[in-house]
């Protein structure tokens, strides 16, 4: 092992240090971020008896596997089932509306949730003692022997794989491909930058008065789409959730409003700075009162700006490094594409790291090879969809406003459960818990079989023929 930058003298992490592996005991996996993807993943390793550990950069905890996991019950005790949306102008004029209850054909309801209770559910999954925040990754470095990450405090940790799972911004992304890049093993796209259509301001209520918002009071979820005209590129989005509450969603499309523009580019991230957008679209009409009614019963401290980004990586894989979630693939927002498939990729991951045995360098590199090679192309397809999705959802261009229109009206209910159908038909599992049974009367993707399970079945089987024979 190589030593780290000289321009740091690293002393022991928090964790204990971690000795050699040898060849007959599962890999020690270090989580960069404690987002959904790294949360998942630890889980689903902690199920699996592989040693983990998870470092997020930040102080706090930032705002199909869940029947495995026994989470199911526990994640629809505060979300709501939504059977459709509907679309309107900025005048509440009706656009269009879908409806969608294909509860007994896909064998679940579609659900909506505070995307943080998600990720507070998760985090109280995890042992204490694995998660350690404030850790900043500065560099990694890793060889035949191992991988070693410093973080800014000085502090490092030793593993035989890194997992990064800190977002569309990977500081492990970052440093892995400064490297490949100075040995010129870096595909030239992976350099580009990536493609920013839209920015975001989201945030949550508190609980609030159901005489005057009845709605909250609906076992299904209310959810409306509010599309400005051609001079106001803004949607603007609302949904009910348990508690009395209503989440929101304004999302700006970029290059059409250099007002617009401004705000969304602004380094300025602070709580002032969002207020200040939010206080020039207080006037934007919701079936509820104004978007401001729903600002004043919002704590700003709580609302996130973020950036829709798009970009599809070459490389998530190098050596004892490899990435999940949005550090590896960004999508445009689809129906939660984003959290869905990061939660998929921890699925995949912990399949493929369950199958190193024994823990080899030769057979953890095979490992994160095969895991891209299986998860590649099913993240490859829904990039169109993606586009798709947010043209139909966010766009305000003239071509964006006539698709919309025909597709929420003209377009038949058959071709939409088609889709639907297509969406939900990929659903992996973990392939060392006992498998969730089937739901729903539609065919899904054959799951693809455990290696380390087969070759287990195989040795009983060859040792049961044996032992007849004697």
């Amino acid at each position: 092992m190589s030593a780290p930058s000289e321009t740091i003298q690293p002393t022991p992490s928090i964790s204990s240090a971690v000795p050699p592996v040898t060849a007959n005991k599962p890999p020690h996996v270090l989580i960069g971020g404690a987002g959904l993807a790294g949360l998942f993943l630890g889980i689903l390793l902690e199920r699996a008896g592989i040693p983990y550990e998870i470092f997020e950069r930040s102080a706090e905890p930032r705002p199909l596997a869940f029947e495995q996991l026994g989470l199911l019950e526990e994640l629809l005790s505060f979300s709501k089932p939504s059977f459709g949306i509907v679309m309107l102008t900025d005048k509440l004029k009706l656009i269009g509306k879908t409806v969608a209850n294909c509860s007994d054909l896909i064998g679940y309801d579609r659900v909506l949730f505070a995307r943080p209770e998600l990720h507070d559910m998760l985090f109280k999954k995890i042992p204490k003692e694995k998660i350690h925040m404030s850790k900043k990754i500065v560099t990694l470095d890793q060889d035949e022997d191992g991988v070693t990450v410093t973080f800014d405090d000085n502090t490092t940790a030793h593993g035989d794989i890194l997992v990064g799972a800190d977002g569309a911004h990977s500081a492990v992304r970052q440093h892995l491909y400064k490297a490949l890049e100075k040995d010129g093993l870096l595909p030239k796209s992976d350099t580009e930058d990536t493609s920013k259509g839209y920015i975001s301001l989201v945030g949550m209520t508190n609980a609030l008065d159901p005489v005057t918002y009845p709605g909250v009071l609906e076992k299904e979820s209310e959810a409306f789409f509010m599309v400005g005209d051609k001079d106001t590129p803004y949607t603007w989005v609302t949904f009910t959730i348990p508690g009395n509450r209503i989440c929101w969603n304004i999302v700006i499309q970029l290059g059409l409003s250099s007002t617009a523009d401004e705000h969304a580019v602004s380094l300025d991230w602070t709580n002032q700075d969002n207020k200040k957008m939010l206080d020039e679209i207080r006037h934007f009409k919701t079936p509820y009162g104004t978007m401001g009614d729903l600002f004043d019963a919002t704590d700003i401290e709580k609302v996130s700006k973020v950036y829709f980004e798009d970009k599809l990586f070459e490389t998530w894989t190098h050596g004892r490094t490899v990435l999940i979630g949005d550090a590896a693939h960004m999508l445009l927002p689809s129906s939660g594409a984003g959290a869905v498939n990061a939660m998929q990729d921890a699925v995949l991951l912990a399949n493929h790291l369950y199958d190193i045995n024994p823990t080899t360098f030769k057979n953890i590199k095979t490992a994160l090879s095969d895991y891209k090679n299986e998860r590649f192309d099913a993240i490859k397809d829904q990039y169109p969809q993606s586009h798709m999705s947010a043209k139909l959802t966010y766009g305000h261009t003239l071509w964006e406003r006539i698709l919309r229109y025909v597709v929420f009206n003209w377009l038949p209910e058959s071709l939409r459960n088609k889709q639907m159908v297509k969406d939900t038909a990929y659903r992996p599992q973990a392939n060392f818990l006992p498998e969730a049974a089937k739901r729903g009367s539609m065919d899904i993707i054959p799951q693809r079989p455990s290696k380390r399970t087969e070759k287990e079945k195989e040795e009983a089987a060859k040792n049961e023929a044996a032992s007849t024979a004697l």
